[in-house]
């Protein structure tokens, strides 16, 4: 899979194919909904009222984590190939930006339509950059996340509650360089079995 650019890419191949499916059955008729990848200081509403247009829909990497189940096989594989392979599920909360609530509504459903059409992203659905392996895919799963805890995620981000959806993008697997022969470490041909102190 791909080197450090799988996180870029991840979102890339999100955002592309939301964009693609929402030209093919735009969310609300007669207005193109925009998509768009943010940070955190995107989403203060001073700079959101100059930069980004409405109707919008905002993917937003909130945390990235470790994949618990594909952590161990992939350490396993890094020893017999020699290279390091980290194992990822990126959490984005997608938030709708429209002129009121049955707009906001609209593209929502839309997205969820479409995610839940096509969960696994792979081939030309990944964006080129990643430097996918042929075999790669990721999948996109609505997260369990109680309101709780939405809500606080909001009280750390620069702008009040907004209905947000939140998906988990799973497996992005970030693989190190690989190690040249005379950067591993020697084959161990001795062995010490026992010592005696005087």
């Amino acid at each position: 899979m791909s080197g450090f650019r799988g996180v870029s890419a991840t979102g890339r191949s999100i955002r592309r194919l939301l964009e693609m499916r929402f030209r093919e059955d735009e969310p609300i008729a007669g207005a193109s909904t925009h998509v768009a990848i943010v940070r955190t200081e995107d989403l203060d509403p001073v700079n959101m009222a100059g930069q980004l247009a409405r109707p919008l829909l905002t993917l937003f990497l909130y945390r990235v984590d470790f994949n618990k189940t594909m952590r161990a096989a992939w350490s396993g594989v890094g020893l017999n190939d020699g290279r390091s392979h980290l194992a990822l599920d990126l959490h984005f909360l997608l938030t709708a930006w429209a002129e009121n609530a049955e707009s906001e509504y609209l593209i929502l459903g839309r997205a969820l339509q479409v995610i839940e059409d096509t969960p696994i992203l792979a081939g030309p659905l990944l964006m080129q950059a990643g430097d996918w392996a042929p075999h790669d895919s990721l999948q996109l799963v609505l997260e369990d996340i109680g309101t709780e805890s939405l809500m606080r995620i909001f009280d750390s981000l620069p702008v009040d509650y907004r209905l947000s959806i939140p998906y988990i993008a799973r497996v992005t697997r970030i693989d190190g360089r690989p190690i040249r022969a005379d950067q591993r470490d020697p084959d161990v041909v001795t062995a010490v079995l026992g010592s005696q102190s005087r």
